[in-house]
């Protein structure tokens, strides 16, 4: 390799160093906002989920609502989370297999799942494995706009009232920490009320409107507040592993460039080392 083809190389790696920097100094941004995002949403969230348990305990609450409402599994649906992007490390492969693994889990019981990818990767890879897609939402994923994903747990909770689902599931990356992201599985239709302890005295209040009616109203909150908060814990997710991987090839490039700087000086000053030798063999013929 010439000294030029090696000044030319350096250049290059220089500009991808510089592209790697700044996108992960943006991902550092995101992560940051997504991740206020969900602290905002959680005490949301739990209250939301502390109100049903209380409710559903009162002796008041007698009618069981549909949503809720465990049967028989036939039809099932999946809910599966991916980026619009790539230059995330792993993170797309790594949901993709494990979304095809679970798809091919369930065909077994239902011939024909539900499929509903969000984010534009998994939509593509799965249209490509030949896969049948209910419903894509490749744009969820970079706007989180709750409407999109309210309008989704609704068609969800249509079918599934309506006996056309027996179960949903959504599979997303859980944000651990910045170096931790974890792959989890969760069902979101029927709804698991957790048992209220009342620590034996149950409390009897009375309540405008009554409590059943206030359960069918909570209900589809708390579905829609869950699926949300799996897309903001999925986008925080792959802004972390974005941060991690373009850090990855910042660091590489800097050691390409180290690399190649030392094998140009080296080259260099065999170059001068032969001049100097042309120089004086000259000086000697005369």
């Amino acid at each position: 390799m010439s000294l030029k083809e090696i000044k030319t190389r350096i250049q290059s790696v220089s500009n991808t160093r510089k592209t790697t920097s700044a996108m992960k100094m943006v991902s550092s941004v995101k992560l940051r906002k997504a991740q206020q995002s969900i602290q905002y949403a959680l005490p949301y969230v739990e209250q939301l989920n502390h109100i049903l348990t209380s409710l559903s305990s009162m002796p008041q609450a007698q009618s069981v609502s549909p949503l809720v409402v465990e049967r028989e599994v036939r039809n099932v649906a999946i809910v599966c989370m991916s980026s619009d992007s790539s230059l995330c490390g792993g993170f797309n492969s790594n949901m993709i297999r494990h979304a095809k693994a679970l798809i091919e889990e369930w065909l077994r019981i239902d011939d024909e799942p539900h499929i509903y990818p969000i984010g534009a990767k998994i939509t593509d890879a799965l249209a490509k494995e030949g896969y049948k897609i209910n419903r894509a939402f490749s744009g969820l994923m970079q706007s989180r706009d709750y409407s999109k994903a309210a309008e989704l747990a609704d068609d969800l909770m249509d079918l599934f009232t309506y006996g056309h689902l027996d179960k949903v599931i959504i599979t997303y990356t859980h944000f651990r920490s910045a170096g931790s992201q974890q792959i989890v599985d969760e069902v979101l239709l029927p709804v698991s009320v957790p048992k209220y302890d009342t620590g034996g005295h149950a409390a009897d209040y009375i309540l405008e409107p009554s409590a059943t009616e206030l359960i069918a109203s909570l209900l589809p909150k708390v579905i829609k507040t869950r699926l949300y908060s799996a897309v903001l814990d999925s986008f925080a997710s792959e802004q972390a592993a974005r941060v991690i991987a373009m850090q990855a090839a910042t660091e590489n490039a800097d050691n390409l460039i180290g690399e190649l700087t030392l094998q140009y000086n080296k080259l260099r000053q065999q170059a001068i080392t032969n001049e100097i030798l042309d120089l004086a063999a000259g000086a000697q013929i005369k």
